[in-house]
């Protein structure tokens, strides 16, 4: 097989075989195959698109680039949740604890954020001391002891979707329905979980800015992950403004620990109520219902916070700071942004809000950057909300001092008030099954 042929069949809108795709994903991980050639056929695949059966080809293809984890000791179903990226989605700090607390084991690889969203790895390394890259073994004995580990991806893991993420990254290509699918799906079936649950984001804080496309992505993927013997739903969700009133990563921890202990602002700890229920009804433990009564019993009776403590002590921090948040170190530079008019909050785009973050050290511009884990944006005023002049909308922390008036006037750029209230928008558009 010449790479040149794939490349062209591609190019020409002409469907590859599994043998040919297999093939290049073998090529390309092993070095074989250079970048300018698995450029082209990124790009081709973005013009010319992918069948079902190419892009589920794909998937397994990046799935087998590495190890494929086993759980030899879990006889029961365990389950794993994936969001597609959002501006304050701490969901997995909230719901992952509440699953677990109910006798469902958790074993979660997550990632780091990029750009302008946020990730899980980030957020849980604000615990001074917690590893997130523990070996397999290390993993599957936190996940038994404590019921739930949280981790980042494995070196050994999809490395296939590594090399071809950090190229699309480059080269353009990093909005194609079927390379995100299968990015993100190589993934998840490597790490072999019984039940998958997606939150397929939506709105201006998300990668997906329209229903139509976050709606296509979700089928395409509870279809490939169905075709793999996984049980599969996904869940459209607004993010089309941020979740909750934190955003940045020890913001994020200590607001996730809020809505652990029976508090936290009422979109995320509903949000995280509904994912939970979503994946306690894919193990077997009931209807919706009584997966939610469930659910919210966990946060009534502190079990899923013990959790959360078991799991950050067993993976090298202090579990102290569960339950003691002022032991979260506090970003020494503050400022406050004040409303220019008075009025009703509009409208505010996420994903500005997400780089107002950005600028104050909160995430990376680029995967070596050095992460301030104090920094971050505290909302006191959110979409819908009613403001008068000079009130603070929100308050800004970081260690930069010299980041604050950028961050100040992203953030108020990125801030529609108007005389008229916006009309209410749901949490969860859509479940796919």
């Amino acid at each position: 097989m010449r790479m040149y042929d794939v490349i062209k069949r591609k190019r020409d809108g002409l469907p590859l075989t599994e043998e040919e795709i297999r093939a290049f994903v073998r090529g390309y991980t092993r070095g074989e195959i250079p970048d300018y050639q698995a450029s082209a056929l990124c790009m081709a695949i973005w013009y010319r698109g992918m069948t079902v059966e190419e892009t589920t080809a794909l998937t397994l293809a990046i799935r087998d680039s590495g190890e494929v984890l086993s759980f030899p000791d879990f006889t029961d179903l365990r389950v794993d949740k994936h969001s597609t990226g959002g501006v304050g989605d701490k969901t997995s700090l909230v719901i992952a604890p509440i699953v677990a607390a109910l006798g469902v084991r958790v074993a979660k690889m997550s990632g780091r954020g990029l750009g302008h969203t946020g990730g899980t790895v980030d957020k849980l390394e604000s615990f001074a001391g917690l590893r997130t890259d523990l070996s397999t073994e290390e993993f599957m004995s936190v996940a038994s002891k404590a019921g739930l580990a949280l981790v980042g991806q494995s070196a050994n893991l999809a490395p296939a979707d590594k090399k071809l993420y950090a190229l699309r990254d480059v080269t353009a290509t990093v909005d194609s329905l079927p390379l995100i699918a299968s990015s993100i799906m190589g993934k998840k079936l490597a790490a072999n979980d019984d039940c998958i649950l997606l939150d397929v984001k939506c709105g201006s804080g998300s990668f997906m800015k329209t229903e139509e496309g976050s709606r296509a992505l979700a089928r395409l993927m509870v279809e490939i992950g169905k075709g793999a013997g996984k049980r599969m739903r996904a869940l459209l969700t607004n993010m089309d403004r941020p979740l909750g009133q934190a955003i940045g990563n020890s913001l994020e921890v200590i607001e996730a620990i809020e809505v652990l202990s029976g508090r936290g602002p009422a979109d995320l700890r509903e949000l995280c109520l509904t994912l939970a229920s979503h994946m306690l009804q894919l193990v077997d433990r009931g209807t919706l219902d009584e997966c939610r009564k469930m659910a919210e019993r966990t946060l009534l009776d502190g079990s899923a916070l013990r959790v959360l403590a078991d799991m950050v002590e067993c993976q090298g921090g202090d579990p102290t700071w569960v339950y003691d948040t002022g032991k979260f170190p506090r970003a020494p530079y503050e400022r406050a942004v004040l409303a220019p008019k008075e009025g009703y909050i509009a409208h505010t785009n996420a994903e500005e809000y997400g780089l107002a973050c950005l600028t104050l050290g909160a995430g990376r511009s680029r995967l070596e950057d050095e992460i301030d884990h104090s920094a971050g944006i505290y909302l006191y005023k959110r979409t819908g909300d009613y403001v008068k002049e000079g009130e603070p909308i929100a308050m800004l922390f970081t260690s930069r001092e010299a980041s604050l008036p950028a961050a100040s006037e992203r953030l108020l750029a990125a801030t529609v008030i108007s005389s008229e209230p916006p009309s209410p928008q749901p949490l969860v558009y859509e479940v796919i099954k």
